[in-house]
């Protein structure tokens, strides 16, 4: 298979992440922001650290525990007003702080729960991406669900930059699903959230005494010890098929029925011109989950070099289903390799 070929379906799949989405209501968004706060973290020289945050319970703040490492001083500010919290919950694994405040009078958002999520559910987020004074609204779909920890890590194409750390994710209910926390590296980036779970499981836990990490976060371990879901990215993009269907191997042998693997393994194959294999691993994260563009979409393509008309059609049936804004995009990339 030529290499430019499997380039081309690389594009499909990163096509697929900029399709224009409905806008969340005006009105819930208006009352969502209410619950977002700014985050400020000073360090002893002198330095000034941003992220954002979401009230969650009573007089309490959820944000990401990197934007508070090794601070000195940490507060919030709303409506002008900036607030130093009286106490700190933190889980420095999970990436997770709580801020504990004595009289907030912020409401708390409803929380909702990562497991409720789907491939392709349009969500969104309120943060304060850049620093701007006032908060900002990104839209996004749920583009991969990685079971970690007892929960979810959801990966979005809600694309944030810095200071957005600790922004909350929201389902188009307006409910609490995660805060988006880490990004991957390069400009086609993944963009993760981590789950409400944690928060809900943090809640009740003793106060920190420190802003010193106890470890540092799962998503900042070395490469080799973290999630394979993370491993996957950069050999993906850069078509380093051999290390791509490694890892992927590797990973289906701790979670044998997850379609993220086969879709990766199938790239992989794909990639080395094995396309026999390639289309059984195809199918197989499709018979998975049903509503994973990205293998459609390698499938489809795979389908039109083998000249499989019948697969095709079908892999273009669910194209258009999944997503029917990107669909005229992949039919016209379609036919400039046919």
């Amino acid at each position: 298979m030529r290499h430019s070929s499997y380039i081309y379906l690389l594009s499909v799949c990163l096509l697929l992440a900029r399709t224009a989405l409905a806008e969340p209501d005006h009105e819930l968004v208006y009352r969502l922001k209410a619950s977002v706060v700014k985050v400020h973290a000073m360090t002893a020289s002198g330095g000034h650290g941003v992220g954002s945050g979401v009230v969650v319970d009573k007089d309490t703040v959820a944000t990401n525990c990197h934007v508070l490492a090794n601070s000195s001083g940490i507060s919030i500010s709303k409506f002008g007003d900036s607030i130093s919290p009286t106490g700190m919950i933190a889980d420095w694994r999970h990436d997770i702080c709580l801020l504990k405040f004595q009289y907030l009078e912020l409401p708390a958002v409803k929380m909702a729960s990562a497991a409720s999520l789907h491939y392709g559910d349009e969500v969104f987020s309120i943060g304060f991406p850049g620093g701007p004074p006032k908060p900002q609204t990104i839209s996004g779909k749920v583009r991969a669900l990685y079971p970690y920890d007892d929960s979810l890590i959801v990966r979005t194409d809600a694309a944030f930059v810095m200071g957005s750390s600790g922004s909350p994710t929201f389902n188009q209910a307006g409910e609490l699903v995660s805060l988006s926390t880490f990004k991957s590296p390069g400009k086609q980036a993944y963009f993760y959230s981590v789950p409400v779970e944690w928060i809900g499981a943090l809640i009740h836990k003793e106060a920190a005494t420190t802003t010193v990490p106890a470890e540092p976060p799962f998503w900042d371990l070395p490469l080799e010890a973290r999630p394979y879901w993370m491993q996957v990215v950069q050999p993906y993009q850069s078509g380093d098929w051999s290390s791509l269907e490694k890892i992927s191997r590797l990973w289906l042998t701790q979670q044998p029925t997850s379609s993220e693997a086969f879709f990766y393994l199938a790239s992989a194959l794909h990639g080395q011109g094995k396309l026999d294999e390639a289309q059984q691993a195809y199918e197989r994260a499709t018979n998975l989950q049903p509503a994973h563009i990205d293998a459609w979409s390698g499938l489809a393509l795979l389908a039109q070099q083998t000249q499989q008309p019948a697969l095709l059609a079908s892999a273009e049936q669910q194209i258009q289903l999944l997503d029917s804004q990107a669909w005229p995009d992949v039919q016209q990339r379609l036919q400039e390799v046919r």
